[in-house]
C-alpha cells in the first residue's frame, strides 16, 4: 500500500458529533449589515486513522487514571487533529485540511506523521445538517529524494515519511500545477510538495536582510549553529501564508515579532515562486491586549483579490477566556503613518451573531460558548479559507488534547462557516 495515499481506517467516533437539525431560529431576524454564524460541523477528538501509535512521549501529566482531559496516551493510531489550514478538495463539499506538527513541540511529535485529511464537513445550519464531519483518505508529506538538506526522524527508512520531529506545517495553498506550498515553524522555512506529498525542493529559508547571505533562524531549526542564538522565536515562524489569485507570489507571515522589530509588529513577506525568491516584506501592526502587551499571534490569511487579505489574529485564550480573536481586512497597497497596513475588521470571532441557533444544542454538558453570540472558544483558531466575497470558513486547531470549549475535556475540532457583510 502506497505511503502517500490511504484510507481511514481506524476508529473515527463521529456519532458523539450528531446534532439535531431541528432547533429553530431565535426570532428569525438579523441585521443583514452584521456578520452571521451559518454553519457548524464538529469533528470528535478521538477520531483516529491508520498509522503507528502516537504519543508516546505524552503532551503534559496524565491524571490518576493516565489520561489527559480525557484522552489515554499513547493513541491507538495516528490521531486526526489540530487543523492549522484547509484549502478545497477534489470535489465540491471537500476540503483537505492540514493538522500541524502535532503535540505543540518538535521532541514530543517524532511519532506524528504529517498528513493533510480530504473531509466533508455537513455543516448544521437553520436549515438541517447533522453537524458532522467525514474523513476521508489523505495525503502523508514524506521526503524519498532526500532533498529536505538534513537527517530527518525516518532517515533510514523507505518511504521517509515526515514527521513532527521534522517541520511543523501551519499553513497551505495549492499551485495552479496542483503541487503544493506548504508554509512551516521550525525553519521557518515554505516547503514545495507535489500532489502525492513527495517534497520537491530544498526548503526555501528566510533571508536575514541585516546579514549578507545569512538567514534568520527559530531554536529548532537543525541549521541553527550551537551557541548561536535564534532570531526568530521559538513557534514564531510562519503561521500563515496567502497566495495571489495569478498562483504567482505566496504572502507567509510570521506569528510572532522580531526582536529586533518594534513592538506590535509582524512581518507580512512576498514570496515569488517563479524566481524562488523573497522579494518584498510589508508590516501588519496586531492590537495590543488589555494589559498594553504584544501578546496577539497571526493565524492564517488569505487573499480576496490581488491586493486585498483576509487574515486572523488572536490571543492565546481558550473557553471563555478567549477573547480576543478577529479576523482582518488589509490591502497591501495602503499603509499608515507608521508604514503599518492598515486593517479593518470583518468579524469578531469571540462574538459571531446566532441568532438562528446554528451553535444549539451543546453536543457535551458543559460546553460554554454556545448560542447568541457564538464564540470561538479554541486555543488556536489556525484554518481560514473564502468561500466567497461573503461567506468564510474557519477551523480550529484544538491543540491536542488541550481543553476549551469545556472544561476538562479535550477539544473535538471545528469548522465553522460565517457570513460577512
Amino acid at each position: 500500500m502506497s505511503a502517500r495515499h490511504r484510507h481511514l481506517t481506524a476508529t473515527a467516533v463521529l456519532a458523539a458529533a450528531i446534532v439535531p437539525a431541528g432547533v429553530a431560529a431565535a426570532n428569525g431576524h438579523h441585521d443583514p449589515h452584521e456578520p452571521l454564524l451559518t454553519g457548524r460541523a464538529v469533528l470528535p477528538v478521538e477520531t483516529y486513522a491508520d498509522g503507528p501509535t502516537s504519543g508516546n512521549v505524552p503532551p503534559g501529566t496524565p491524571d490518576k487514571d493516565g489520561k489527559i482531559n480525557g484522552i489515554k496516551f499513547p493513541t491507538p493510531s495516528q490521531p486526526v487533529e489540530g487543523f492549522s489550514a484547509i484549502i478545497e478538495g477534489r470535489r465540491a463539499g471537500e476540503w483537505l485540511a492540514m493538522p500541524d506538527n502535532g503535540y505543540g513541540g518538535k521532541a514530543g511529535s517524532k511519532d506524528f506523521n504529517i498528513r493533510a485529511y480530504y473531509i466533508r464537513p455537513d455543516f448544521k445550519t437553520r436549515r438541517g445538517g447533522s453537524g458532522t464531519v467525514q474523513v476521508g483518505d489523505y495525503i502523508e508529506f514524506t521526503d524519498p529524494d532526500k532533498v529536505i538538506g538534513f537527517p530527518i526522524v525516518n532517515e533510514a527508512s523507505t518511504d521517509r515519511v515526515l514527521t513532527g520531529g521534522d517541520i511543523d506545517p501551519e499553513s497551505l495553498q495549492r499551485d495552479k500545477d496542483g503541487s503544493l506550498w506548504v508554509g512551516d515553524e521550525f525553519g521557518p522555512w515554505i516547503l514545495h510538495f507535489d500532489a502525492e506529498g513527495r517534497l520537491l525542493d530544498a526548503p526555501f529559508s528566510l533571508p536575514d536582510e541585516l546579514v549578507p547571505g545569512g538567514l534568520l533562524m527559530s531554536p529548532n531549526n537543525p541549521h541553527l549553529p550551537a551557541n548561536t542564538s535564534a532570531t526568530v522565536p521559538n513557534s514564531g515562524g510562519f503561521e500563515g501564508m496567502a497566495m495571489s489569485p495569478n498562483g504567482r507570489f505566496l504572502y507567509p507571515i510570521l506569528e510572532k515579532r522580531l526582536d529586533r522589530d518594534p513592538a506590535g509588529t509582524r512581518r507580512v513577506y512576498e514570496f515569488d515562486i517563479r524566481a524562488g525568491a523573497f522579494t518584498k516584506v510589508a508590516t501588519y501592526a496586531t492590537t495590543p491586549d488589555a494589559t498594553g502587551a504584544d501578546s496577539h499571534f497571526v493565524a492564517d490569511a488569505q487573499m480576496l483579490d490581488p491586493h486585498r487579505m483576509l487574515l486572523i489574529e488572536r490571543d492565546g485564550g481558550k473557553g471563555l477566556t478567549a477573547l480576543f480573536r478577529s479576523v482582518y481586512e488589509v490591502d497591501l497597497r495602503r499603509v499608515d503613518d507608521t508604514r503599518s497596513l492598515v486593517k479593518t475588521e470583518v468579524v469578531n470571532l469571540a462574538k459571531i451573531p446566532d441568532p438562528d441557533g446554528v451553535s444549539l444544542p451543546a453536543i457535551h454538558t458543559g460546553d460554554v460558548g454556545l448560542g447568541d453570540p457564538f464564540q470561538v472558544t479554541c486555543e488556536s483558531i489556525e484554518a481560514l479559507r473564502i468561500i466567497s466575497s461573503h461567506r468564510l470558513l474557519l477551523g480550529c486547531d484544538n491543540n491536542f488534547p488541550n481543553a476549551g470549549r469545556n472544561p476538562g475535556l479535550a477539544d473535538d475540532n471545528e469548522f465553522i462557516t460565517v457570513r460577512i457583510p
